[in-house]
């Protein structure tokens, strides 16, 4: 992008105005259950979803696909190509995968688990700060609360754009605690250099034009949601989060512990995910169903505990649809073509529900 176009474009697009959309101010659950509760208020109770699944994976139960990045990376071509079918079929046939080996700091994964539970715990008075604002999506608060008769999810979310930079919040990112603004930074930067890296390979397995997957994501918008799951008087009358797929490009979800927290809906059973050390939980978004013309799809998920959810969509400049390297005469594409901006700003205009974002663009 020439400078010009950079500089006009951060003229308009001024953190201080500029919105993605907004979702209606509700109560904090976490604030809630300080009061001694014996049952969930009305608003909370999901008749409408499946309960949560209390049991662990036995030894015969599916297990999510792991995927190395150093065999990715590997100058074995053996390797390399064998790793490579292993992340077609798990983004073809789960849409979830765990990534091993993906070169973000152990050191920092471990401090980002500490600080990130340290801020989520901070007393009401400190959030304040932070807190959501009408009409706005970013800060403490919850996403996708369009109706007052709406049902909401057991949990708060702390949730902010977090690159490019230039679309930062004034009050939220560059007004965090330290050391906690100071890890997160790093921890932005470097796992958005495995989603890139991760993406291209991604690319390769499609035999995309990986130069189309470049351009679409490199300076992409990166969105991070903190999960917060307290506990609950009656856990199986309520959900943590909604299921649904995620509407950005890829997710890298990074659980605060080793307790089985995401369940993921497989052939139509929700199937527990247990996050292996220092691994990422990386998913296909409703973004990459598009762009690989529905040869990878976006897989409905929910949560019921802490966790840090990193999300890469593309950049701001261009459009989106089928990519153009995969689209031939036996292969028309299935999707229609958007503006990234309408599409991100369509995402948060919805009640979370499903599949029915990505599903609204299918021709």
């Amino acid at each position: 992008m020439n400078e010009q176009k950079k500089e006009e474009r951060n003229t308009i697009m001024d953190p201080k105005e500029t919105s993605f959309g907004g979702s209606l101010l509700v109560p904090s659950v976490q604030e809630l259950v300080k009061e001694p509760l014996t049952k969930v208020p009305p608003r909370y109770i999901r008749h409408d979803q499946d309960p949560p699944i209390a049991t662990s994976l036995s030894s015969s139960s599916p297990q999510v696909p792991i995927i190395d990045m150093k065999n990715l990376l590997s100058d074995n071509s053996n390797d390399s190509e064998m790793e490579k079918e292993k992340l077609h079929l798990a983004c073809r046939d789960w849409g979830f995968f765990q990534l091993v080996n993906h070169k973000v700091s152990c050191l920092l994964i471990e401090k980002v688990k500490k600080e990130t539970q340290e801020f989520l715990e901070l007393p009401l008075e400190e959030k304040k700060k932070y807190w959501q604002k009408s009409g706005d999506l970013e800060g403490f608060g919850q996403a996708f609360v369009v109706s007052e008769e709406q049902k909401l999810d057991w949990g708060d979310m702390f949730y902010m754009i977090t690159l490019p930079s230039y679309l930062r919040k004034p009050h939220l990112f560059p007004n965090l605690p330290l050391p906690f603004r100071d890890t997160l930074e790093e921890y932005s930067k470097q796992v958005e250099n495995a989603a890139l890296e991760t993406l291209m390979f991604i690319a390769k397995a499609l035999n995309m034009n990986h130069d189309e997957m470049k351009v679409l994501f490199t300076n992409g918008v990166q969105m991070m949601r903190m999960n917060y799951y307290p506990p609950c008087p009656e856990p199986e009358q309520v959900i943590g989060i909604t299921p649904h797929s995620d509407a950005a490009g890829i997710t890298f979800l990074l659980q605060l512990n080793q307790v089985e927290g995401l369940q993921i809906k497989k052939n139509d059973i929700w199937i527990p995910v247990t996050p292996l050390s220092n691994a990422f939980i990386v998913n296909i978004g409703d973004i990459l169903e598009i762009v690989s013309n529905g040869a990878y799809k976006s897989i409905e998920h929910r949560a019921v505990r802490l966790s840090i959810a990193t999300f890469l969509s593309p950049n701001l400049d261009g459009d989106l649809g089928p990519a153009t390297s995969i689209i031939n005469s036996n292969t028309p594409p299935r999707f229609k073509r958007i503006a990234v901006v309408d599409y991100i700003k369509n995402v948060f205009s919805r009640e979370l529900n499903g599949k029915s974002n990505v599903d609204q663009y299918y021709i």
